[in-house]
C-alpha cells in the first residue's frame, strides 16, 4: 500500500472529523452515523481508521479523568 497524497489525506481527515462530530451529536450511537462511518473506511487507510479510534477513545478517557478526577478500583495498588 502507497501512502496517501495530501488531497487522499485531507479527504481522510475530513471524512473523520464528520464522524466524530456525528458521534459527539449522537452520544456514540454508531447506528445513527453508518454513512459516516462507512465513508470514514473507504477513504482512509485501515491502520488509519483503527488508529483514529483508538485516539478517540483515548481523548475521552482523558477528558473524563480531567472532569471527574481518577478513582482507582478497589484493591488496586497505590503507587
Amino acid at each position: 500500500m502507497s501512502a496517501p497524497n495530501a488531497r487522499e489525506r485531507k479527504a481522510c481527515w475530513d471524512a473523520r472529523d464528520e464522524l466524530w462530530k456525528c458521534l459527539d451529536v449522537h452520544k456514540d450511537q454508531t447506528s445513527a452515523c453508518e454513512k459516516l462511518q462507512r465513508e470514514f473506511e473507504d477513504k482512509c487507510p485501515a491502520q488509519w481508521v483503527k488508529y483514529f479510534f483508538k485516539r478517540r477513545d483515548f481523548l475521552k478517557y482523558k477528558e473524563k479523568i480531567q472532569k471527574e478526577g481518577y478513582e482507582p478500583t478497589e484493591g488496586a495498588s497505590k503507587l
